[in-house]
């Protein structure tokens, strides 16, 4: 079993993924988007090396919480980019009864982390944008949408459920037309079992150096502009 790489753990999670969640948060990123709130988990040097024993054992204590439809979710971070180390735990948290998601952007190739998707009970996918372009403006990466789409693709074929994430950013996704576009898109794949729009915030800016990013004057959306995008995005 390889080693792995750790930023975090939260162990009452709520927002990622069904339940109750023990979250395991990666470290390594090989994305760069600009409304990142963790940009301390891109460097995969850093982080504490941590077996997959110890995060089990980490997780254990715990597991009571987590029945009636909770579990453990890896997040990051990129998670796939340690995909190894993610089947590996993925293997002994099934062999442990406990349900078991991750949290990815599909920054990897699906070819490279088909395994540890294999193991995972659901995915929570985290589309940027539905448009080639932006979405390689917001994440740095020209690929990521058609992983994005191939890993649907695949959750599809052999009936994975998949949660969908899209953060509304005002001046880059939060635009109707686009909206409407992705939520077409996703209206074809019946694996996907939620959408989720989540709200631009800048809570992680001040992890930034000075002068890196871009979106400081950009304006969280409004609770009026998020019902609307509700509206056309959202599915539970």
């Amino acid at each position: 079993m390889k080693n792995g790489k750790v930023h975090s753990y939260e162990t009452f999670g709520a927002v990622d993924g069904p339940g109750i969640r023990f979250i395991v948060f990666l470290q390594g990123c090989p994305l760069r988007c600009l409304y990142c709130h963790n940009p301390d988990t891109w460097d995969p040097t850093d982080g504490t090396e941590t077996t997959v024993e110890e995060i089990v054992k980490k997780v254990l204590p715990y597991r009571g919480f987590y029945k009636g439809g909770g579990g453990v979710t890896i997040s990051g971070g990129e998670p796939m980019a340690q995909h190894e180390f993610v089947r590996d735990l993925l293997r002994a948290l099934k062999k442990e009864n406990i349900h078991t998601a991750i949290d990815t952007s599909g920054a990897i190739p699906l070819s490279v982390c088909r395994e540890a998707i294999d193991e995972a009970d659901m995915l929570l996918l985290d589309i940027k944008s539905i448009l080639p372009d932006l979405s390689k403006t917001i994440t740095g990466s020209a690929t990521v949408l058609a992983n994005e789409k191939e890993y649907l693709d695949y959750c599809e074929s052999v009936g994975k459920d998949v949660w969908i994430r899209h953060v509304v950013v005002p001046g880059l996704t939060m635009d109707e037309e686009q909206l409407r576009t992705l939520r077409e898109f996703l209206d074809g794949y019946s694996c996907v079992k939620r959408i989720e729009p989540l709200p631009f915030h800048k809570l992680g800016e001040h992890k930034w150096e000075e002068g890196c990013y871009t979106l400081s004057a950009t304006e969280q959306p409004t609770k009026e502009e998020m019902a609307k995008v509700d509206a056309i995005l959202k599915k539970i």
